[in-house]
Formats: C-alpha cells, structure tokens, sequence
C-alpha cells in the first residue's frame, strides 16, 4: 500500500484558515479530493492521511465528513485546543470516529517558543497517551530542544515530525539543524515526515540541493521511521504534486526496494496503524 502521509483538502469560505491571504493565487481557493484523485493514480497512491489546516475544531469535523466520502483518505489529523483542558471531551468524542487518527498543534505559528513546555497545555499530551492517538509535531529548528524536552517527558506518546520540521534550505542552514534532527532520532522514538521541504528551498531549487537534508533524515532515523508526504497543495507554492513526487524517488533510489516500500507507504501504515 502506497501512501501519501500528509496532504491538505480546505475551503477558504468556512472562514477558519486564518493564516492563508484571502487573494493568495495558489493556496487562496478551494482543493478537494476530485483534484488531488487523478495525481494520486498517477502515482500509484492508495491511500492519503487528510492533516488540517485551521486551529479549529470544526475544520477537523469538516475534513472527518470528506474522509467519510472519500475512500483514499485513510485517515484524519485534527486539532483541538490544548489551552481548554475541556476539550479533552471533544478529543473522546473525535477518538471514536474510525478515521482520526490524533492531532496536530499549529505549534510553528505560535509566538511562544516555549508554548509546548506550559503547565496548562500538558493535560493533551497525557490525553493523547491515554486515548492512543498521535501527535504530529509541526515546528521549525528554534523549537528542536524543546520537542527534545517534550518527547522525552512524554516517552509513549506516538510522534511524527512534519516536514522535517522545516530546514532553512534557502539560507543553507544545515548545521542549525542537523544536530538537534539526530538527537531526536537517538533519544526519542519520533518518526519524521520527509515533506514540506520544497518550500524551504530557495527559487530555482533542484534535488541537489535537498540532497542533504533528506541524506541526513534517512540516516538518522532509518526508512522504518520516514515516510513520504506530499504537503499538497502546499507544494504547489515550489513544486508540482508530480514533480515532488518525482524528486523524492530520487532522494530515495539509493534505499533497497524494501525500505523504498516503507518510505512510501509501510512506515504511514504502521505509524499510523491504517488499515488496507
């Protein structure tokens, strides 16, 4: 089973993407499963995990009701508010649907680096724990000791970084992040989404200059703990779906054809326990 581990489907007129320019000519319109279908069988992609988009509860309710229409989407990561210790009730409530899969703090987009570390936010963590849902961790280097801190505190809970939590490839900041990336990798059990670089590249990027970056994600973690994710449409900012895709078979094509399967697939399925 082929998997794409983290994708978008949003429609800018619910009102609730509030980091998104409303005139932005990519991003700024809407994007559902009829436009993301024919790439994804171009591709060979089976299934897709749905991640949000929007700091609300009723955009992961939203995006449920398009995994419940849509068979490609095996699953949905939502979001709940951690700073209201009374949506533990929701994330019970969203822990019984059949597709959520966990959640996802908009943790990058927060001013306060040390917002994961507060006493009042630290009942989700034990909640997603106790429920057996993930916790994709969406950042950017500054916050790399602090996800070393929180996933150490929190040994069981299951953790996937996205986008490699976001290398300052323009800026050639390699050695700002490579570290921190393998501490997270020998200290901690979190898995990594290799995604979302394109668009820390600079303009005119090619796969020579993500080269690195994902050479550094595979070896500390292994394929058994990377997996492949589009970020569309996102991407689009810097790449076609297919021309991502396309990069990311060569970053890879030095892995044997078993561990290829897990980055494209085998490591979603068993982070994520999604089903065929």
């Amino acid at each position: 089973m082929r998997i794409d581990a983290h994708q978008h489907y949003w429609h800018p007129a619910r009102g609730d993407y509030f980091w998104m320019s409303p005139d932005h000519p990519v991003l700024a319109k809407p994007y559902g499963p009829r436009d993301l279908e024919p790439m994804l069988a171009r591709h060979g992609i089976d299934r897709t995990v749905l991640v949000q988009a929007a700091d609300t509860v009723a955009e992961t309710h939203y995006m449920l009701g398009v995994a419940d229409a849509t068979d490609s989407v095996a699953g949905v990561v939502g979001w709940v508010d951690f700073e209201r210790p009374e949506d533990r009730a929701e994330l019970e409530r969203l822990a019984r649907h059949p597709k959520f899969l966990g959640v996802r703090p908009m943790i990058q987009d927060i001013a306060d680096d040390d917002w994961m570390l507060r006493d009042d936010v630290q009942w989700g963590y034990r909640a997603l724990i106790e429920l057996d849902l993930t916790f994709d961790a969406l950042g950017f280097p500054r916050h790399l000791d602090n996800f070393l801190a929180l996933f150490t505190r929190y040994p069981e809970m299951r953790v996937v970084i996205d986008h490699c939590m976001k290398p300052q490839i323009r800026d050639r900041a390699f050695d700002d992040w490579a570290p921190g990336m393998t501490r997270l990798a020998r200290e901690t059990g979190a898995y990594v989404k290799l995604s979302g670089i394109v668009t820390e590249a600079a303009d005119g990027w090619d796969a020579d200059d993500l080269r690195p970056y994902a050479d550094h994600v595979l070896q500390a973690f292994g394929p058994g703990r990377v997996m492949w994710g589009s970020d569309w449409p996102v991407c689009q900012l810097q790449a076609s779906y297919d021309r991502w895709h396309e990069v990311a078979e060569a970053l890879t094509e030095g892995l044997d054809s078993t561990d290829r399967a897990r980055v494209f697939g085998g490591t979603a399925k068993a982070f994520y326990r999604l089903s065929a």
